[in-house]
Order: C-alpha cells, then structure tokens, then sequence
C-alpha cells in the first residue's frame, strides 16, 4: 500500500510537530502512542534536524507529512520534491504562489508515492492582510483559494491546503483533490495566531481529507485525552 491509499475516505488527523528539536518531538510522539501514526515534519523541526528526524519517525511507525511550503524556480523545486520522496515522506507542501509550471515540476519530482500539496492562502491572513500582501484588493477569499486550487488540480497535485472555511468549497468544486485543513481549534479553544478556524468535526464534515493537529492538542494539559476527544468527535 502506498502511503497515499485511502486517503480521501475519511478525514485523517496529523499531530504537529511544532518543536525545535528531535528530542522534543519524540516526546510528543511518545506520549500520545500509537493514535499519533501521521505526524507533520514543519519549517522548524527540520531545519534543526534535517532528514534524521523524517527517519526517525518512519522508523517508528509514523507516516510523516513535511510541511516546507517550497517556493523557488521549477527546477530547484523539482529536485527538492525528488529528495522528499526518496526519503518516503507522504505528504509535501508547496506554495499555489509559485505558479502552475513550479507545482508541475513539484508533481513530477514527487512521483507516485508522495503527494504535493498546494498551500492555497495561509491561516493567518484575513481579507485585509492578503490585499496589503499581494497588492491588490481581495474581494472574496474563497474565491482566491478557489483559483488556487486550480492551479492545483490542472497540475496533478495531490490535494490543497485551505482553512476550513474554503474546505466545503473546494471539495465541492474540485472532487478529485484532496484538502488539508490546518489552524484547527477544539470546541470552545484558543485560535492562537489564526484567523481562519473551525473545529476538526466541522472540517471533517465539510470533505478534508487530512487534518493537522497543533497547540489544540500538544499543548493542551493532557494531549493524549485531548487527542481521543478529537478522534471521538471524528467517529474513530
């Protein structure tokens, strides 16, 4: 089975790794056993520790998701995206920003086994935020994650990444793609830096095929019953 089989057929939690060192994530992992099997590999862990910690994770079970967020020229992507799935990774994420010809060549360094995800609009920006960011006013955000997300599935990607406000839509839209809900917060929980969040039931209900799981539940007092609640929400 390859990493991706069965993705789209129910909402998969992935557990954030958002630590700055091997040793803290393992202790994450540790505590939460084995209703931790996805976990994501960010910005922060792997430029600490590089590929050991994608190893280390595979090692133990764990798929990983790596959350680069590439955006470079096509090529440098193209081997970048090779490198990932030659260390087994499932998931790999590169910005829509990029442009379609960079999310092609992202598909083709990945192949069959890892999925490019396309970050659509980050869940951090409002309306306002993107227009001063871009340049240009932003009417409708879903309509800018809508176009994003097909530049997505023009390129063959995977999936997108969008909050999950966007997430029936581009379900909805784009049947074949499958989408990555982040910035996710528990019932009646803090959003902490996002602007754009629903709980993990409602995203799950609304068609995200994958959703990564942060401080809601690493930071929470207890992050294994925190976990179970979100597992017990999803039907699992």
């Amino acid at each position: 089975m390859t990493p991706l089989a069965g993705a789209t057929l129910r909402a998969q939690p992935i557990v954030a790794l958002d630590v700055p060192t091997l040793d803290a994530a393992r202790a994450i992992v540790d505590r939460l056993g084995p209703r931790a099997d996805f976990v994501k590999v960010g910005l922060e862990l792997y430029t600490a520790e590089g590929p050991r910690v994608v190893e280390w994770m595979q090692a133990n079970g764990r798929r990983v998701f790596l959350d680069l967020k590439l955006h470079d020229i096509p090529n440098t992507v193209k081997g970048a995206a090779r490198s990932a799935a030659s260390m087994g990774v499932a998931l790999l994420t590169v910005h829509g920003y990029g442009g379609a010809a960079m999310v092609e060549a992202a598909v083709e360094g990945a192949g069959a086994t890892t999925g490019i995800l396309v970050v659509t609009v980050l869940t951090s920006f409002d309306g306002r935020s993107l227009g001063v960011a871009l340049g240009r006013e932003v009417e409708e955000m879903g309509a800018e994650v809508t176009r994003l997300a097909a530049v997505a599935q023009a390129a063959r990607a995977h999936g997108v990444v969008c909050s999950g406000h966007e997430v029936a839509a581009v379900r909805s839209t784009f049947p074949g793609l499958s989408p990555l809900v982040p910035g996710l917060r528990l019932e009646g929980g803090a959003t902490h830096d996002q602007s754009r969040v629903v709980t993990p039931a409602r995203a799950a209900a609304d068609g995200a095929s994958y959703l990564v799981l942060g401080r809601a539940v690493t930071a929470a007092a207890d992050p294994a019953t925190a976990l179970d609640g979100v597992l017990a929400s999803l039907g699992g």
